[in-house]
């Protein structure tokens, strides 16, 4: 059988993500998009509606139908931007940042263990998947020909 890399990778992807929203829906009654949302957040520090909506690959709209919901749930912060226009400023509410580190590393032991068990070494799957963004990153920044 021939190998169909970017369709392997489209499957892998989608559905360690359909297996990321159950662990955490069933364990803490949240969706993986929240959760990676709150993390990017997090990792971004303060940042904008536009910034999240790139990180995460979705629409303003999206993120913005998103952030309302977790601002309600009092796990973001949502403020005007004081540079103006109609940008929001985004930051974790300590309650965020209270479930960002407590799921964070369970989360990521339980994908450790899949890793293992399929006999990947995790630590080589971990370096592999960083040199692929770092090139990806260096791509996307070199101009188009």
């Amino acid at each position: 059988m021939e190998r169909n890399l970017s369709l392997d990778l489209h499957v892998l992807v989608a559905r360690l993500d359909r297996i990321a929203d159950r662990i955490l829906r069933a364990e803490h009654n949240i969706s993986y998009s929240r959760f990676l949302a709150l993390t990017l957040v997090g990792e971004l520090g303060f940042t904008t509606q536009r910034a999240l909506a790139d990180g995460l690959g979705v629409t303003e709209p999206s993120v913005s139908r998103m952030t309302a919901v977790l601002a309600a749930e009092g796990l973001v912060d949502v403020q005007p931007d004081p540079a103006g226009g109609n940008r929001r400023q985004l930051s974790l509410t300590d309650k965020g940042k209270q479930i960002v580190t407590s799921l964070r590393q369970e989360f990521e032991e339980k994908l450790a263990a899949l890793v293992a068990h399929s006999g990947v070494p995790y630590d080589e799957f971990a370096e592999h998947t960083a040199r692929l963004l770092a090139t990806l990153d260096r791509t996307e920044q070199e101009p188009t020909r």
